[in-house]
């Protein structure tokens, strides 16, 4: 088999499997309508996504905040500013790490699992016996999921940017010198919107937006992978590994585009 043949049968896999994603995003977006119906099943992929998934996240997230203010800090003393950490690592974690280091955590965790659980049901032929009794898969397997990580991403997210906030402090505390109530003080100053005075600023209703459309990404991509599987245990591991590196790959052109169209389109 030629090289010519090899990439042109791996360009057609791709767009095909690009095209069946967007067909099932584009049927989940139908089936809205019928989301009063799926509540309780909704209910519980919420629980799997933020409960289940919080204490990891939250590890994470702590841990980040400290290694950028860590970094950031070294540098910054080396010109006698070190207290600047405290607007750097809050509009870092809203802008930027909060979202992409959750959306990364569940693609990894809550994404594989659906791709896997999926996955099972297509080899067994579960999905076909849906089919079969008049249960649109998407409506009653795929919905539930979409809606949980659009929901629960953003609010993952907030967390993780707290947390990531706090740790930024407590590094500040204990290396570099900064006070950690001046540190909370300066982080809520440079975090909160010009003439308001709650912390509503652009990083971070922009971290929610990119957040809710990477929880969208993950589920879209991981069912359609978890569907797409066939040849029984070995369809499986690769439809979770496909679920997996797609999902990766879209949440950072996604995060890519959010970013310029934002602050290069809309202005800093």
């Amino acid at each position: 088999m030629g090289t010519l043949e090899l990439t042109g049968r791996y360009i057609r896999t791709n767009l095909h499997g690009a095209g069946y994603t967007v067909g099932i995003l584009l049927r989940a977006l139908v089936q809205l309508v019928f989301l009063p119906r799926k509540w309780r099943q909704t209910l519980d992929q919420m629980y799997v996504v933020g409960v289940q998934t919080l204490p990891v996240v939250l590890i994470v997230a702590i841990f980040t905040g400290m290694i950028v203010a860590l970094q950031t800090g070294i540098e910054l003393m080396r010109i006698g500013s070190s207290q600047s950490i405290a607007s750097i690592v809050p509009i870092s974690m809203c802008r930027e790490m909060g979202p992409f280091i959750t959306a990364i955590i569940l693609a990894a965790t809550v994404g594989s699992a659906m791709a896997a659980e999926l996955g099972t049901m297509s080899v067994s032929e579960e999905i076909l016996a849906l089919e079969v009794m008049s249960v649109d898969p998407v409506r009653y397997l795929v919905l539930p999921r979409v809606v949980a990580l659009a929901v629960m991403c953003p609010i993952l997210t907030a967390f993780v940017d707290l947390v990531g906030t706090i740790g930024g402090g407590i590094v500040g505390q204990i290396h570099l010198g900064v006070d950690f109530q001046f540190y909370i003080s300066q982080a809520v100053d440079s975090l909160r919107a010009p003439g308001h005075t709650i912390p509503l600023p652009k990083d971070f209703y922009v971290g929610l937006f990119k957040a809710f459309l990477f929880g969208i990404t993950i589920a879209v991509i991981g069912c359609s992978s978890g569907l797409r599987a066939k040849g029984g245990a070995l369809g499986v591991g690769q439809g979770v590994q496909r679920a997996v590196r797609n999902s990766v790959i879209m949440i950072i052109i996604l995060g890519y585009v959010a970013t310029w169209f934002f602050y290069f389109l809309g202005g800093s």
